[in-house]
Formats: C-alpha cells, structure tokens, sequence
C-alpha cells in the first residue's frame, strides 16, 4: 500500500495535468455549443488507455522496487545487478553508485594490504624482541640473586606485552590461528601459572589451586591469553591473602551443560561504577587512572577472545574485599 501511495504521488502532476486537459476541452466544446458526448467519450477512451499504462507502469516500478529491495540486503561488494535504467537520471544514479563501489574495492584493497603488511612488520618485531628476551634470560638463570628474580620478572611482562600487540593486531584478522578443540583445562591452567612462580613468591601470595576435573571446548593458545591476563592482573592488585583458582559450582551452568572457572583474589577490587565498563576498549577505571602504567587493553582483549570463541567473561568485585573473573565454558564434560 505505501508503493502504491507513493507511486501516485510521485506521479500526480501528470494526472493532474491529464485531466486539467480534459476540462479545458469541455469547457471548450461547451462555449461553442457542441454536443457534451463528443468531448467525453475521447476523455473515457484516453482514460481507460491511461489507466492501462499506469497499471503496466505500476508492475514495472513494482518488480523494480523489489529488485532494489533484494539488493539493499546484499553486501556491498554484491551490489552489483541493478534493474535496468528507465530514465536518464536512473542511469545517472547507477553510474555514480558503480563509481563509488569500485572506489570502495579499491581502497578495501589498500588498506588490506597495509593491514597485512603491519601484520607482517609486527610479527617480525615480535620474533626479533624475543630473541634478547630469551637470550637475558638465560644469562639470569644462572644468577641466583634478588636482582636477577626482578629482572626475570620484568622479562616476563615483557613477553606479555608482546603477545598483547600481537593478540590485539591480529583479533580482527581473517587468518587469526583458532585451534578449537576439547582441552583438559587443569592442563591449561597450570601451564599458565607456572609463568607467574615468581611473581607468588616474591609478593608472599597464597595460590588456591582446586583440581577442576573438566574438560572444555576451546583454543589452547588463546584461552592461556587470556587466562594470564587475568592471573596478571590479580597478582598486580593484590598486596596480600590469595588468589583461588577453582570449578564453581551453579545449578542452572551444570543443567545447560556448562562450567564455570572462576579466578578470585584478595586485592584491592574494582568500584562498583567502573564494573560495567572494564571490559570496553581503552577504559582502565579508578585503579588504572591511579596506575599510569594501565592501558585498559587487557580485559578488552579478553572478551573479545572469549566472544570469538563463545565463552562468556564476567566480573564481580568491591572496594578491598577483591575481584572475582568468571569464564564460563558451553558443555564441557567433567571427568
């Protein structure tokens, strides 16, 4: 009904005219006299061929209108068989549209191929900063003093900031390697914070490490991304007390088939106003604008690997009573 109304509404000047036409004929046939029927029965014939053409031309609009419709839902780069131009403006149109979306391809192109040369840079620096990385490292394994443990520290930090770029460049690539596949996540949990020894020892944290006896669908390399940003980020606001790794237990997770890890420490918590917002992109929060070394990239990379691989981050926290992540797995089986 609304093409019909707007399809005579664009048209109306022309049926105005048609008809203005025919009462200036009438008005004419009337001042000379003439017989009223010679003047109507054309104005019927013409109307009736009128409304022929109008019906035929309302079909072609019509079938038009869908095509158009059809195309609107396509991508971009798909838009490319437009119905056939009735008027010279319509063929003026396509030929702009086609300009801009050949336009479009080629800078999607460019700025593909300096995406993927950015990648390429990046991923060469990573390789070249880990080989004096690695190469530190094992002059201080040799050295057991209190310097050399803070310096392996440092190195360690380091590592993760690198992996962080490269976590970050390559989140939105097509060719980011997801190896999805069922894990023993006790496996992968203490792979993860073995990293982090140093670090329990020398700040005098308690771990709470509770056997999780569960499986779960997931991507080894990344799910230790994002479990050693968490870890990270625990044993930075945390001065004292623990930090408990453990399965938690939900009635409603385990009928879904579901299973929750559940990371909670000791430290320092987040303010209740900056909870909703710590996983967005950039946002560290009252900790972070204390900490100037906070960039407010580590939690926003967690979620959206957890998106990427249909896992669900959550957290829950208050002012010094510390911080609890919770990453829930779908239907993982338990041992």
């Amino acid at each position: 009904m609304h093409f019909i109304i707007g399809y005579f509404r664009q048209r109306r000047k022309g049926i105005f005219v048609f008809f203005l036409f025919c009462l200036v004929f009438l008005c004419a046939f009337l001042l000379y006299r003439l017989p009223a029927g010679a003047v109507l029965y054309p104005a019927f014939v013409c109307t009736v061929l009128g409304l022929l053409f109008l019906i035929s031309g309302i079909r072609r609009e019509w079938l038009r209108h869908r095509r158009l419709e059809e195309l609107g839902r396509l991508p971009s780069a798909l838009q490319e068989s437009f119905p056939e131009p009735i008027t010279v403006e319509d063929r003026d149109y396509q030929q702009i549209i086609s300009r801009l979306c050949e336009e479009q391809k080629q800078l999607e192109t460019q700025m593909n191929l300096r995406y993927s040369d950015m990648i390429d840079y990046y991923t060469v620096w990573a390789h070249q900063i880990k080989t004096p990385i690695a190469s530190m490292r094992l002059n201080l394994q040799n050295q057991d003093s209190e310097f050399a443990r803070r310096i392996l520290e440092d190195l360690a930090r380091i590592e993760r900031y690198v992996e962080m770029v490269m976590g970050y460049l390559r989140l939105d690539s097509d060719f980011t390697d997801y190896v999805i596949r069922e894990y023993d996540l006790d496996e992968i949990v203490k792979q993860t914070v073995k990293k982090f020894a140093g670090q329990f020892i020398r700040k005098k944290l308690q771990l709470d490490y509770r056997p999780l006896h569960t499986r779960a669908v997931a991507d080894e390399k990344w799910l230790q991304f994002v479990l050693e940003q968490v870890i990270s980020n625990s044993l930075k606001y945390t001065e004292s007390g623990r930090i408990t790794i453990e399965m938690e237990s939900d009635a409603m997770a385990k009928e879904a088939g579901d299973a929750i890890l559940c990371i909670r420490d000791t430290g320092i918590g987040i303010a209740p106003e900056d909870i909703p917002r710590i996983f967005e992109k950039g946002y560290t929060g009252y900790n972070g604008r204390s900490d100037k070394k906070a960039s407010g990239i580590g939690l926003y990379l967690c979620r959206r690997i957890c998106d990427n691989l249909g896992h669900v981050i959550t957290a829950n926290s208050s002012l010094e009573n510390g911080t609890v992540i919770r990453i829930r797995f779908k239907g993982p089986r338990s041992r």
